[in-house]
């Protein structure tokens, strides 16, 4: 007997039921088969993988070592399947791009045209996502490739770091820091941050913050109520002073302003992408990105 992708399929399904009534439902089987199919792959790995309680099913930790790498065995499946159907419609230099909204478009297209993706004839595909969104397209297959600032490889994804660009200070056109060509890290103690993630919880937020600590400011940070505009938009929005990476001058229409930190300070750009695939565009995009860069390698 060799593995078999659909009993993994039924393991994961009862993990995120918490039981058999709910996982044969979405799965449109009778509880007796899916428990059949469970007992069998447990006899195959030969270890439990379930802890059958009276109310809840749980993983034991083999389980759920199991589950997170079948995740990840779904997800190079589907995007094995994918990559065949594009290459047999013709669509093989295709690069399906998702970016967070901390990665600008503006951003993107540079990084396009640092890879050269036009002259190598791959056609690349741009959407914005938000992180959850990128990480999930990411591991079905429904993306190529992910931009972030600082979003964690999870399982069945890879990641490096491709760029960095320089983080500045947006503050609203009124304010007095606007008239100012550079401002320290260190100035902004007491001023008050918008963010687009509550810290702990976004990765970027979290980055955000450390490189304020790190100077020994405590910054005093309110989510944007606006999700998914350009980062430079939050000033507008609230009134509050916002971190982008976009050049110094106004902004936003003359409704923001743009302030150089100094000294300089970076913020990367990472590329994350299923682990174990194949995309000979996305292989293009992170040699050039990375040579560009002076890595040479996809080590952090």
């Amino acid at each position: 007997m060799s593995l078999d992708l659909r009993k993994l399929e039924h393991l994961v399904a009862v993990a995120e039921e918490g039981g058999f009534t709910r996982a044969a439902e979405r799965l449109h089987l009778s509880q007796q088969a899916l428990s059949t199919s469970i007992r069998t792959l447990e006899r195959y790995v030969g270890v439990q993988l379930l802890d059958r309680g009276h109310q809840l099913v749980t993983p034991t930790p083999a389980g759920q070592a199991l589950i997170d790498d079948a995740r990840a065995l779904g997800a190079q499946a589907l995007a094995a399947l994918d990559r065949a159907r594009r290459i047999g419609r013709g669509q093989a230099g295709h690069l399906r791009i998702g970016h967070t909204p901390a990665v600008t478009a503006e951003e993107v297209v540079e990084l396009l045209t640092r890879a050269g993706t036009e002259e190598q004839g791959i056609q690349a595909h741009v959407r914005q996502l938000f992180p959850d969104e990128l990480r999930e397209q990411l591991l079905t297959g429904a993306c190529d490739l992910g931009l972030s600032r600082a979003m964690a490889a999870d399982t069945g994804l890879t990641r490096a770091r491709i760029a960095e660009h320089r983080l500045r200070v947006a503050v609203p056109a009124g304010h007095p820091l606007a008239a100012r060509t550079a401002v320290a890290l260190a100035d902004l103690g007491g001023e008050p941050l918008t963010v687009w993630g509550e810290p702990g919880s976004s990765a970027y937020t979290d980055l955000l913050i450390g490189l304020c600590r790190q100077v020994g400011v405590e910054p005093d940070t309110r989510r944007n109520p606006v999700q998914g505009t350009p980062p430079v938009t939050a000033v507008t929005a609230t009134g509050r002073l916002a971190f982008v990476t976009t050049p110094p001058g106004p902004a936003a229409g003359g409704a923001a302003h743009v302030v150089d930190l100094d000294p300089p300070v970076h913020v990367p750009v990472h590329a994350l992408w299923p682990a174990h695939t194949t995309c000979p565009g996305r292989d293009v995009f992170l040699e050039r990105t990375q040579t560009e860069r002076g890595s040479g390698s996809p080590a952090e």
